[in-house]
Formats: structure tokens, C-alpha cells, sequence
């Protein structure tokens, strides 16, 4: 029989709300917006942080003037408590699934140059087929959604691919095409034909480096002899095309947003090169050890049948 005693630590003293509370802390360093977090009042935070310092017999915080910080053994603590917290929570939806498909609570993580525009079809046709199901989207920034989902802020992602990670599982939803967006009265708008050669010496307007869509078009103008406009990148797809319809530059823009925002009276036009088809990649990503896997295949059936029935310029390979 196992003892209820680990190094003088009862087992049942630890409790799953108190490691909680820790990692709300170690991701904000400060005590209100980790009670903030956990949707508690601070002096109740404090109390159980105090609490788990008492039943393990360590400092887990460092408190001084400028604020706080998790102290070594804190962060030690901390880590494990997240691997402990993601597999607590994988058994929850793993049942949630086995008794009813898509069902119970799954964390969507999306950034913001698709999810606005790709998730609302989505979403509708989840609320319809699966009602006990709930999605719980959050967007984030391109090159912290990987992160987020192996630190267990995120179920599953859908990001641009590739993704490299040895605990991550990756299937590809689409390919979509990327468009040559033009102001009005641009010199090329007048063409019927638009080739690569007509990109030389054009100066692109593009999403800043933290995106892989940056990287993608940095590529194509060292192919092609165009210059990518670094003092003027965008903070997001509106505002690239609010820069191309002024004359700032052109830009490529995914096929999603194209058809999702731009409309046929715009003051700024859309191309498709004529002797090349540019794409991009897009892909859902969750982790290995998952027990959701049969969840997220449905997932992305879904996402595929929506692509087909809504966006039918984007290619779906299987």
C-alpha cells in the first residue's frame, strides 16, 4: 500500500486549485492579475499560495519592492504543476469525448491574419451539429501560438505550416492562395495579365517579421526583384490593405481575407499571377499525448468541408 506521505507531504494537502493558482502566477508575476485569471479575489490567491508554501516547506515567491517573482524552486514547482494541470484536463475531455464526439470545453488557439475570418463559418456549423460542444478561441501571436500550445494554453491550433516540435502532431487543412492586392489606379491594374516579371523593382508592403507570412513574401521578392517596404510593415491585414488602396505599395493577401473583405467596389483591386500560384499552408496542431485525437480529426473535417462549401479558390488535398 503507498504510504499518504512523500517526503513529509501529504498527498492530499496538494491540491490541483493551488498549483492553479501558482502557474496563473508564474505567467503574470503579480498577484491581482493572477487572481484576475483564476476569478478570485487576491487576498484568497494569496492565501492558498501561502498555503502550498506552508505544505511543501519551501519559498515558491520572492517578494521585494519592485514586485514579485517565482523563486527557483517556484519555477521548478511551477513546470511540474503545468504537466500535471494539462494531464488532469486531458482526462476530462478524453471522457467528455468517449461519451459524446465533440463535446465539453476544446481551447482553439488562431492568429489573427485567419481566425476572424475563417472561424465564424466554422463555429456556426459547430453550434448547429455538435450543441454540447463549446470553442473557446483566443487569439495570439503567430510565433507564441506553438508555445502556448505546448505549455498547454491552447488544445489545438490552426497556424500556418510548417510547425516543427517532437511533441506536436500536425495535418494540413488547406492550401490558400495569397493575391496581389493593387490600388485603383496602380499602372499594373490597367493589365489583363499580371506575371512575375511585373514584380520587379515593385515595393511590397507586408505584416512585420513576428508573422510567417513576412518570411513567405520576403522570399518572393528576393525571386522576383521586388523590395519589401520595412519602415511601413502592417500590424494586421487591414492595415495593409488601408496602405495599398493610399499607394503606399502592394501587398499579397490571403485568399480568406480577399473574398471575406474585399469588395468588388473597393478602391483597391486583386490580382492572381498568371503564370505562378502563390500559398500558403495552413494546418491544425495539437500535442502528442493528447487524448482528444479523434475530436480534432473531426475538427478537421469540418474546417474542410467549410473551406469546400465557402472559399472554393483554396486547393484541400484530401
Amino acid at each position: 500500500m503507498i504510504s499518504e506521505k512523500v517526503g513529509f507531504v501529504k498527498l492530499n494537502d496538494v491540491t490541483t486549485r493551488q498549483l492553479r493558482y501558482l502557474v496563473a502566477l508564474d505567467d503574470t508575476c503579480h498577484f491581482r492579475r493572477a487572481a484576475e485569471m483564476c476569478d478570485i479575489s487576491q487576498p484568497s490567491l494569496s492565501a492558498q499560495i501561502q498555503n502550498l508554501e506552508g505544505i511543501l516547506g519551501v519559498s515558491l515567491v520572492e517578494r521585494n519592492r519592485s514586485g514579485i517573482a517565482l523563486s527557483p524552486v517556484g519555477r521548478e514547482v511551477s513546470k511540474r504543476a503545468r504537466v500535471i494541470l494539462n494531464e488532469i484536463q486531458a482526462i476530462k475531455d478524453f471522457s467528455a469525448g468517449a461519451q459524446h464526439g465533440l463535446a465539453g470545453t476544446i481551447r482553439l488557439g488562431a492568429k489573427s491574419t485567419l481566425g476572424p475570418y475563417l472561424l465564424p463559418h466554422v463555429v456556426l456549423r459547430l453550434h448547429v451539429e455538435y450543441p454540447d460542444l463549446s470553442l473557446y478561441v483566443r487569439e495570439a501571436p503567430p510565433q507564441e501560438l506553438v508555445h502556448e500550445l505546448s505549455r498547454g494554453l491552447h488544445d489545438v491550433i490552426i497556424a500556418q505550416l510548417p510547425v516543427t516540435g517532437v511533441d506536436l502532431t500536425t495535418t494540413r487543412l488547406f492550401r490558400e492562395p495569397l493575391k496581389l492586392a493593387l490600388a485603383i489606379d496602380h499602372p499594373l491594374a490597367k493589365k489583363e495579365k499580371i506575371t512575375t516579371k511585373d514584380l520587379m523593382g515593385l515595393e511590397v508592403l507586408s505584416l512585420s517579421p513576428q508573422y510567417h507570412l513576412h518570411k513567405q513574401i520576403n522570399t518572393l521578392c528576393e525571386d522576383y526583384g521586388a523590395t519589401i517596404l520595412r519602415n511601413y510593415e502592417g500590424t494586421s491585414l487591414d492595415a495593409l490593405r488601408l496602405m495599398v488602396g493610399m499607394g503606399m505599395g502592394v501587398a499579397f493577401l490571403p485568399a480568406i481575407y480577399v473574398e471575406t473583405e474585399i469588395a468588388p467596389n473597393s478602391d483597391v483591386i486583386v490580382r492572381t499571377l498568371d503564370d505562378r500560384v502563390i500559398t500558403r499552408s495552413v494546418g491544425l496542431v495539437w500535442r502528442k499525448n493528447s487524448n482528444q485525437i479523434h475530436a480534432y480529426q473531426k475538427l478537421t473535417d469540418i474546417i474542410r468541408d467549410v473551406v469546400r462549401a465557402r472559399f472554393p479558390s483554396l486547393i484541400i488535398d484530401g
